[in-house]
């Protein structure tokens, strides 16, 4: 019995048969042979050329290096939010160390399968149903981390974890069409909203400008207005009041000349006196309005004492002239004096 429990076949993992040792081996690519002698652990075989005892070796186990795909069955999983999920997946994985994974473990691909699926329950439980779809990344990236962490002692590295498929119940399913579609609708609502926002924006924007063009139009054409007719307007005013000063001199400049100017005064004062209150009701009048003498007397005054210095100037450079005591200027003078005094 012990001899026939020695000749049994060993199982395999992942191969379907154990070569026989015949002396001479030839060790595939990607593949190692762990050899047992006397049934301990010996050594494990590289690729290539071999050679081994016969009947004292024997391979024990063949481990294949490549990447290993394994199907995980479907399972339920109960999300945060308690709806109940159907959801499957693909484990990848790599054998790093064919002696921890030939004797750490009796069946690896059984272990990590049902490590993947406890994983994976354990993580759906922190999500809820919307987060399940939206961190499917995440949520095989910690899958990832959880079976590394497992599998270290079993010589086996987890590459990578993909959810193939997740079913939802019909009635959640229904709810999130529903969902979905109000989600569109409101999307259209907002979409609209601001199209109408942005559209009403445009045309403020658009009567802003035209008003400020406008005014800026307006404002261009009044100083055109103003650098041109009013501007000449203005020059022709002063170049006519200039003539009449002018005028007004050589005229006073004659004799008789300050008779005149008093006549003069003495008119506007009484126009001036004639429209006094038309204009508003309260009125300044000096204490001596009806007197018009005195008032020619004193606008005489300051004109004499305004010209006496150009007055001067004239006798300097003019002869004397024969003064004639009766001339009208010297009975305004006289007037102007005694009514002084």
């Amino acid at each position: 019995l012990k001899r026939a429990a020695w000749l049994a076949p060993a199982p395999c993992r992942w191969n379907s048969g154990l070569p026989m040792n015949i002396g001479v081996l030839f060790v595939p690519q990607q593949e190692a042979w762990v050899v047992e002698r006397m049934g301990k652990f010996h050594r494990i075989l590289e690729p290539g050329l071999n050679f081994l005892i016969p009947l004292l070796d024997r391979i024990r186990y063949v481990q294949s290096l490549k990447e290993i795909v394994i199907n995980v069955p479907e399972q339920s999983a109960v999300t945060l939010d308690n709806v109940t999920l159907q959801i499957d997946g693909v484990l990848y994985l790599r054998v790093m160390d064919p002696y921890k994974a030939s004797y750490g473990v009796e069946d690896p691909e059984y272990a990590v399968t049902q490590l993947a699926q406890t994983t994976m329950r354990s993580e759906l439980g922190k999500l809820s149903l919307d987060r399940v779809f939206r961190e499917r990344e995440s949520l095989n990236a910690s899958i990832v981390d959880a079976i590394n962490q497992a599998s270290d002692c079993w010589g086996i590295r987890c590459l990578r974890y993909e959810i193939k498929d997740i079913h939802v119940p019909p009635r959640v399913k229904e709810s999130m069409q529903m969902q979905v579609e109000a989600e569109r609708r409101k999307r259209a609502t907002v979409l609209e909203s601001e199209g109408t926002r942005e559209s009403a924006i445009n045309v403020a924007e658009g009567q802003k400008q035209a008003q400020i063009l406008a005014s800026e139009a307006e404002k261009a054409e009044q100083i055109n207005k103003a650098a041109g007719r009013e501007a000449n307007a203005m020059l022709v005013k002063a170049r006519a009041k200039a003539e009449a000063i002018q005028l007004l001199a050589a005229a006073l400049a004659q004799q008789h000349g300050n008779a005149a100017a008093s006549l003069s005064v003495a008119e506007q004062y009484v126009n001036a006196f004639s429209k006094i209150a038309k204009d508003s009701n309260t009125v300044l009048l000096p204490a001596n309005t009806g007197d018009v003498t005195n008032m020619v007397a004193q606008a005489l005054g300051i004109y004499t004492t305004l010209t006496k210095p150009q007055a001067v100037k004239n006798q300097d450079e003019m002869p004397p002239a024969r003064e004639d005591s009766h001339s009208p200027a010297t009975e305004v003078l006289k007037a102007e004096q005694g009514s002084s005094s």
